[in-house]
């Protein structure tokens, strides 16, 4: 069964498409990822899903709702978590659950088993009564998702739910999310963080609106043409920089003390990034043939878009 299914979905904002024709569908009890830079549509198309936004043209179903003949039902159906999502500093962690289950409708008679399972899996028990803008990013964030999920929705949108947050909080968000997938809640999320892709059962590659590559992490990853020159370099973000102007016919990308080189022609592409960093005094202490990751996916299908959709 299709928990969200989108048909040549569009939406523009006077001369801008922000969405453009996409279609694809999510299953039920999927966790599935919206991954693409800044500005590529992501947040428009979780406006059009939860029935916040009216396409311009094209449809789209969310837990067998219409977006705009049943937008009613679908808000009364989803959970939905904004990059602002509206926690109120100045109410403790139990006031705002309260506060949420209110406007939720949710019945006060079991709302306190509801309220108390929440904080037990949130990991907040311990905070329910320090006030939400006292706490840190990553309580924030569980805070603000134990919020959306205070009516049970089946399905649950979150806009770059851990933007910002520390390595750790990421971690222990994403396995509360995994949680979630087995207890049987969809889960529609965006990223900007590539190695949280990887976690998602499938994902969607977009930009400008337009979608990219749709397939499993790894179907995404054989897209990949290209061979993968990984160095290690004295000066990286300076190595990366040469790189990049002087190879122009690669993709560069900086993963911390490494860069990776994206060529079809090894060989040669090895012997001239040679050159370059010895000639600018830049020292090269490793140099190997790598499996692409996902971000070296997602800087290649950018670099080189073509306008196809790639499916793996």
């Amino acid at each position: 069964m299709e928990a969200i299914r989108i048909e040549n979905l569009t939406r523009t904002f006077r001369e801008t498409t922000a969405v453009d024709r996409l279609t694809f569908s999510v299953a039920e009890g999927e966790l599935f990822g919206l991954v693409g830079p800044d500005g590529a549509g992501k947040t428009t198309v979780m406006r059009l899903l939860t029935a916040i936004l009216d396409p311009t043209a094209g449809d789209a179903w969310v837990a067998g709702y219409h977006s705009v003949r049943e937008s009613e039902e679908i808000k009364r159906s989803i959970g939905y978590m904004s990059q602002r999502f509206g926690l109120y500093a100045d109410l403790t962690v139990l006031e705002n659950l309260n506060f949420y289950a209110d406007i939720y409708g949710v019945p006060r008679r079991n709302r306190s088993d509801s309220i108390d399972r929440l904080l037990a899996f949130s990991h907040l028990e311990p905070f329910r009564r320090r006030l939400a803008g006292n706490l840190s990013g990553g309580m924030k964030q569980k805070l603000g998702l134990a919020c959306t999920l205070i009516h049970t929705p089946k399905v649950l949108f979150l806009d770059e739910p851990t933007n910002g947050v520390d390595p750790v909080s990421r971690r222990d968000f994403w396995q509360i999310l995994h949680q979630l997938v087995r207890d049987g809640v969809t889960i529609f999320v965006s990223t900007s963080y590539l190695d949280e892709a990887e976690r998602c059962v499938r994902l969607a590659l977009i930009n400008r609106g337009r979608l990219l590559a749709l397939g499993t992490p790894n179907e995404v990853k054989t897209l990949m043409r290209d061979t993968i020159l990984e160095l290690r370099t004295t000066d990286p973000r300076r190595a990366a920089a040469i790189l990049r102007s002087g190879l122009p016919d690669c993709t560069v990308g900086l993963f911390g003390d490494r860069v990776h080189v994206a060529s079809r022609d090894l060989s040669l592409t090895q012997v001239r990034a040679g050159v370059m960093l010895n000639g600018a005094g830049i020292g090269v202490s490793d140099t190997r043939t790598v499996a692409p990751t996902l971000a070296d996916v997602f800087i290649s299908v950018l670099a080189h878009e073509e306008g196809g959709v790639r499916h793996g």
